[in-house]
């Protein structure tokens, strides 16, 4: 670089220093070689001594070689035939070693399809669970051992394939077995409860036997026979009794329960199976329309209820988490809200008592039985108790329609009895006692009609009729006690109170028939301590308990008296009304007919008639009808007086129809009915007796002059009814008496007249601004 860079004529000078070098280097050389020359030489000397030998040696090697390799080729060959040997020993032992891991997997392969294909599902999973695990992991490297991995997953969803449709069919099988089910389970529960309740007999017999034991011996021995009969029944039915596992096969949901569990979907299979349950159970609670005709249908559907529910009791007990009771409390509680629903509705379209009943004692079943499951049932027999009211309300209809048929049929005549036989049946149906008809002779009637001992009898029938349904309730005695009075005061107090005052509404009803009605209401009144009686002895509850309700027929009987009392007051009071009806007045005659009117006669001939048939009636009752038959007939024939559609009346019509309002009197005077004091019957005419007085005597200055003052002679006559009469009669006499006006004595009492009627005027004038 130095040479670049310097002058243009460096390179020369370069040049001639590189060729100065050079010659340094070759002198060197040369010298060296002159040096090394003479060992050169001496080496190259040598060397061609050597190469003869080496010629020798050459040929010797070369025959050494050509005999060694002659004989090595036998050995070359067996040398090549051990290698052989030796590689396929080796393969085989290879092979050998990679079959013995290969085998077991096949094996286990083979006992897999074969667990398939016999349906060993469950043992099938394992199998599977021990390949993949423990035995493909050693032969993974392998083709076939590819397939099966890939086929494992395919074999577990066939095996959860097969397993739903196994649960498929038994939820199916269970749902078409329930109602066996369920039918086998209430009758077992009943079986239980019918032995419990003769065991009970049995203790109780046993402990009277310590208490009267020579007294009671035939009973024990023969309640012993019963007890053993019952026994000798259960074992019997024992042999033939049928366990939910006897009649469903339970292994399918076993079966897919532990699939599921060893899959890893214990879960999903649980809700898969709580929620095809719920659905069984909504279509089981859902009852058919026509439920409430038969008890056949309330069977079918109590029978299904409980077979449900035994299942899932099952379940719960053989199966771990699959049910829990957490699930089956709600699943109940959601059921027993929709069969209370369900049987409230339908037990309101139920119209007959027997139906009623039968369906309480398959409630009663229904419920003992669950809660012999461990399901509470308290809200059922709290629906029992509406359903009670229900039985009540058919119980009365029914019990209305056989009252209604034995009025109906009831002559209402006393019952006449023959002989002592005669008399002792009507006796043991009805407690009557009267010891004056007992000193009688036969025949004889007794006072009541022949329907009293038949109400007592059907009231009776009732309260045993209310009784089947207040058993088995798990009540006190005391409360049902209480229930029985309660309902037999609704018989007495609604339905046998209505009864009777339809009955005495009845237009074919006469006065003969409506006091024989309250002859037998009294009778029935005095019963109903006897009927008080009756429910204390078959509750075995004193009437002296201070929670002890008392019957209301002394009440219902005496409204119904009082109803009767007051249509035979109104009756007579029609029958008076039809023959004033028939009355023929003739208003303008001059002069009286000197005996009184027919109608009026035939009146007085029926009132007596009747009040004669009033004799069996209690004093009061006779006396204030015969009472108020007298103010009626007092009235009506004020009234006839009074009409407005009467214009006039003559002086001799008044005299007339004071003879009849005279027979009126004598027939109050002759006491038609005793027990009245002094005139007292007769006061109910005093109105119309002072009235015709003023008119007959015509003292009208009397009148006036003591008018308002209490010792009047016509206190009991109002200046307004003087006014209209004395008005119709002076309308008569200017009709009369044309020329009346050219005779003075006429013309002085026609005067009279009007100074009377202005006076009366005054009188009324003056009244009415008082008031």
């Amino acid at each position: 670089r130095s040479v670049y860079d310097d002058q243009p004529n460096a390179h020369q000078k370069f040049m001639e220093k590189l060729d100065a070098c050079i010659r340094n280097h070759d002198r060197e050389i040369e010298k060296m070689c002159n040096f090394h020359h003479q060992g050169f030489v001496d080496a190259i000397t040598e060397l061609l001594k050597v190469r003869a030998d080496a010629e020798k040696l050459k040929v010797q090697v070369t025959d050494t070689n050509r005999r060694l390799q002659d004989a090595g080729k036998e050995v070359i060959a067996q040398t090549e035939e051990i290698i052989r040997c030796r590689v396929q020993q080796r393969n085989i032992t290879t092979v050998v070693e990679k079959l013995q891991l290969c085998l077991p997997v096949l094996e286990m392969y083979s006992k897999l399809k074969e667990q398939m294909s016999v349906k060993r599902y469950y043992s099938a999973l394992k199998t599977m669970e021990q390949l993949e695990n423990l035995y493909l992991p050693r032969v993974s490297q392998y083709r076939f051992c590819q397939i099966m991995i890939e086929n494992l997953p395919k074999l577990r969803e066939e095996i959860k394939e097969i397993s739903m449709s196994d649960l498929k069919d038994f939820l199916e099988s269970i749902r078409k077995h329930s109602d066996r089910i369920g039918e086998t389970a209430m009758k077992q529960a009943q079986q239980q409860k019918t032995f419990s309740t003769a065991l009970q007999k049995q203790n109780n017999v046993n402990y009277g036997r310590n208490m009267h034991l020579g007294r009671n011996r035939i009973l024990d021995s023969k309640n012993e026979i019963t007890l053993k009969r019952t026994f000798e029944d259960e074992d019997e039915h024992e042999e033939e009794v049928l366990t939910a596992q006897d009649l469903v096969d339970f292994s399918p949901v076993y079966r897919c329960l532990h699939i599921y569990s060893v899959l890893g979907d214990g879960e999903i299979f649980e809700n898969y199976y709580r929620k095809q349950r719920r659905k069984q159970a909504r279509l089981v609670l859902q009852p058919q329309s026509s439920m409430h005709e038969t008890v056949e249908g309330y069977r079918r559907y109590f029978s299904q209820i409980v077979g449900f529910f035994v299942v899932e009791d099952h379940i719960l007990h053989v199966t771990q988490g699959l049910v829990t009771r957490t699930y089956t409390d709600e699943l109940w509680n959601m059921a027993l809200s929709k069969i209370i629903a369900v049987l409230r509705t339908h037990s309101s379209y139920c119209s007959d008592p027997d139906l009623v009943l039968e369906l309480k004692n398959l409630i009663v079943v229904f419920a003992d039985t669950l809660q012999g499951y461990g399901f509470p049932v308290n809200r059922l027999f709290d629906l029992l108790f509406e359903i009670r009211d229900q039985y009540n309300e058919t119980l009365l209809k029914k019990w209305s329609g056989l009252f209604r048929d034995i009025f109906e049929a009831d002559n209402y005549s006393p019952i006449p009895v023959a002989n002592e036989e005669e008399y002792r049946i009507v006796i043991s149906k009805f407690p009557f006692q009267d010891p004056e008809l007992d000193k009688q002779s036969f025949p004889k009637k007794l006072p009541m009609s022949q329907s009293v001992p038949q109400i007592y009898m059907q009231v009776k029938e009732f309260i045993y009729a209310s009784l089947k349904f207040s058993e088995s309730l798990h009540r006190s005695s005391t409360e049902i006690d209480d229930m029985l009075r309660k309902s037999t005061n609704l018989l007495l107090t609604r339905t046998l109170s209505s009864c009777l005052q339809n009955l005495i509404k009845k237009p074919h009803i006469g006065l003969t028939e409506l006091v024989q009605i309250i002859i037998n209401t009294t009778h029935l009144e005095q019963a109903c301590k006897y009927l008080e009686d009756f429910i204390s002895n078959i509750t075995n509850i004193s009437q002296l308990t201070v929670h002890t309700a008392r019957l209301y027929g002394l009440s219902t009987f005496k409204d119904a008296r009082h109803a009767a009392e007051g249509e035979i007051y109104t009756k007579l009071n029609q029958k008076i009304d039809e023959f004033i009806q028939i009355a023929d007045y003739d208003w303008t005659m001059s002069e009286s007919d000197g005996r009184a009117s027919g109608y009026l006669m035939d009146l007085i001939n029926f009132l007596r008639s009747t009040f004669q048939v009033f004799t069996h009636l209690p004093g009061k009752v006779a006396q204030t009808a015969c009472m108020s038959a007298c103010q009626h007939l007092s009235m009506s024939l004020m009234q006839m007086l009074l009409d407005s559609e009467l214009k006039q009346i003559s002086m001799g019509a008044i005299q007339q129809f004071n003879l009849d309002v005279i027979q009126c009197e004598l027939f109050a005077s002759s006491e038609p009915v005793p027990g009245f004091q002094g005139d007292t019957l007769q006061l109910a005419f005093i109105d119309l007796r002072q009235l015709l007085d003023l008119f007959m005597v015509w003292d009208w200055s009397t009148y006036l002059a003591d008018y308002g003052q209490a010792t009047s002679k016509y206190l009991r006559v109002n200046p307004s009814t003087a006014l209209t009469l004395l008005e119709k009669m002076k309308d008569s006499s200017k009709k009369n008496n044309i020329f009346a006006q050219f005779r003075k004595n006429d013309r002085d009492k026609q005067k009279l007249i009007e100074t009377v009627v202005k006076q009366l005027r005054s009188l009324v004038n003056g009244m009415s601004q008082h008031t």
